[in-house]
C-alpha cells in the first residue's frame, strides 16, 4: 500500500471544512497541532478571500529600510563605466560633488558592493604557496641520499590506523627503518630520525616528497620543523616535483614489496605489525637479492656513514652584524620591533646584517632568507634558496668574500656572501622599498602572508 501524499493546502481545507461544520475551534486546533491564533487568521482568510487565500503567501519584505534607490545605483555604474580605472573612494567623492548634498550618497562599502554586484570589481587570484620540487642527485654511493616517505596508512586489527614511516639508501637500496606509527605528526618522527642517525649516521641528504611532516605547505619556503632540523645536522633536502612518484621510484617499489608481504592481513595492534615490519627488513637486506645491484643483498652494499651523529651544532655567524633567536610565535625582535618570519624556525638563531640604513639580510645557516625592512616590519623574501638544491658546505656552494667594496656597497664592511647575494643587494638598493618604483626581476620580492597573531 502506497504512502498517504498530504500537502499543506489540503490540510487548511480540512481544517476550514470541518470549523464550517461547526466544530469548536478549540478542539480542530488541538488536532490539528496549531495555535487558536493560527486557527483564527486562516478561517479570517478563507472569510475573506476564499480557498486562493489558504496558498503560501511570499515573506519578502514590503520595503527595505536601507535599500538604495535604483537611480543611485545606476548612477554609481554609469561612473564606474566612465572612469573604469576608478574605485569606490573616487567614485562617492564624485558623486558627493555631483549631487551637492540634493541626495544622501551611500558609504564606501556600499559603492564597492554595488560595484562587485554587478562584476565592476577586478579581485586578486589567490597566491598559493606551490610546491614546485628541487634538483636531485643521483646517490651513486651508500648515504649519499636516503628516501624517506610515509606508506599510505592501514587499518589494523584493532580498528586503529598505522602509518609505516619507511627509509631506504638510494644506491644499495638496503631498508634503514621502517617504524609503525600512529600518526604523521613530526614529534614521533623526529624520534624514529633520532635512534636512526645514531646507529647509521648522517646522510649527505635525503629526499622526500611535499606532504607533512617532511614539508609544511605553508612554512617559510615549504620548510617544516623536521626539515628545519635535517639542515641543522648538515643534511641536504631534496624534495620530488608534486605528483611525480617515480622521482623516488625505488622507494615507491619496496613499498609495494612491504605491503604484499606484511599488510595482507594486517597485524592486530601496533606492535604485532612493528613485529611483521623488523621481519621483513631483516630479510629484505640479508636475505633478498636485488636486481639493480648485480643480485647482491643489500646488506653486502651497504655501509654506515662516516658521519656520526653528536647532536645539534651550535651555530655561529662571524660575518653578521649580530644573531637573533625566533620566538615560539614565528617573530624576531629588532630595535622594540616584532617581524614575522615562520614558526618552523622557532627556536632557531638566524643571522642578520644591515646591508643599509634600515635594510637587514636575514640568513639561516649559510642560506639568505630575505630582507627585513624596519618602517614596514615585514621579511621580503628572496627566491627560494632551497630550490636548485645546493647542500650545505658542499663544493658547489662556494663563498664569495666581499673585501673589495666600500661599506655601502658591502653592506657595513666586509662579511660572507653567496653567488647571488652580492647582485641582489644592489638591485635590493635600487628598489630601495619604494611604493612606486617596481622591484627588479633579480630581487624577486614577494608578498608577505598574513601570519599568527600576536602571542
Amino acid at each position: 500500500m502506497p504512502w498517504k501524499e498530504v500537502s499543506v493546502m489540503d490540510e487548511r481545507l480540512r481544517f476550514v471544512a470541518r470549523v464550517l461544520e461547526g466544530e469548536a475551534m478549540a478542539e480542530v486546533c488541538r488536532e490539528f497541532g496549531i495555535s487558536r491564533k493560527t486557527g483564527y487568521k486562516i478561517f479570517e482568510r478563507y472569510r475573506s478571500d476564499g480557498p486562493v487565500a489558504l496558498c503560501d503567501r511570499s515573506r519578502r519584505p514590503v520595503r527595505y529600510a536601507n535599500q538604495l534607490p535604483e537611480q543611485i545605483e545606476r548612477l554609481v555604474v554609469s561612473t564606474k563605466q566612465e572612469k573604469p580605472h576608478w574605485g569606490a573612494r573616487k567614485i562617492r567623492e564624485l558623486l558627493l560633488r555631483r549631487l551637492a548634498g540634493d541626495v544622501r550618497v551611500p558609504a564606501i562599502s556600499t559603492v564597492h558592493a554595488v560595484l562587485d554586484r554587478h562584476g565592476l570589481v577586478k579581485h586578486d587570484k589567490r597566491r598559493r604557496n606551490k610546491a614546485s620540487g628541487t634538483a636531485l642527485s643521483p646517490g651513486a654511493a651508500p648515504n649519499d641520499l636516503w628516501c624517506v616517505d610515509f606508506k599510505g596508512e592501514f587499518k589494523l586489527g584493532n580498528g586503529r590506523y598505522c602509518y609505516p614511516l619507511t627509509v631506504t639508501d638510494h644506491a644499495s637500496r638496503f631498508l634503514l627503518e621502517c617504524e609503525a606509527l600512529e600518526s604523521t605528526r613530526e614529534i614521533p618522527a623526529i624520534s624514529a630520525f633520532e635512534r636512526l642517525f645514531a646507529q647509521r649516521g648522517l646522510p649527505t641528504a635525503i629526499r622526500s616528497d611535499n606532504g607533512l611532516p617532511f614539508a609544511s605547505p605553508n612554512g617559510l619556503y615549504n620548510l617544516s620543523k623536521l626539515s628545519v632540523w635535517w639542515l641543522r645536522l648538515g643534511v641536504g633536502i631534496e624534495r620530488i616535483k608534486p605528483g611525480r612518484p617515480t622521482q623516488n621510484g625505488r622507494h615507491e617499489r619496496m613499498h609495494l614489496t612491504l605491503k604484499q608481504e606484511t599488510t595482507r592481513p594486517p597485524g592486530a595492534n601496533i606492535f604485532q605489525q612493528q613485529e611483521r615490519f623488523d621481519r621483513f627488513r631483516q630479510e629484505f637486506n640479508d636475505e633478498r637479492p636485488h636486481q639493480g645491484i648485480a643480485m647482491k643483498y643489500p646488506a653486502e652494499v651497504y655501509r654506515p656513514s662516516q658521519r656520526p651523529y653528536v647532536g645539534l651544532p651550535e651555530i655561529q655567524y662571524p660575518f653578521h652584524d649580530r644573531d637573533v633567536l625566533v620566538t615560539a610565535c614565528g617573530r624576531i625582535c629588532m630595535h622594540r620591533k616584532k617581524i614575522n618570519v615562520s614558526t618552523v624556525l622557532a627556536g632557531q638563531k638566524l643571522g642578520i646584517k644591515e646591508v643599509d640604513d634600515g635594510i637587514w639580510l636575514v640568513s639561516f645557516l649559510d642560506y639568505d632568507l630575505g630582507y627585513i625592512d624596519l618602517d614596514q616590519r615585514t621579511l621580503q623574501t628572496l627566491d627560494n634558496p632551497f630550490g636548485p638544491r645546493l647542500l650545505p658546505m658542499s663544493q658547489e656552494r662556494s663563498v664569495t668574500y666581499v673585501f673589495g667594496l666600500d661599506k655601502a656597497q658591502a653592506g657595513g664592511g666586509s662579511g660572507i656572501r653567496t653567488r647571488d647575494t652580492v647582485s641582489r643587494i644592489h638591485a635590493f638598493q635600487a628598489c630601495a622599498f619604494s611604493h612606486s618604483a617596481t622591484p627588479p626581476a633579480a630581487l624577486s620580492i614577494a608578498p608577505v602572508r598574513k601570519r599568527r597573531k600576536a602571542c
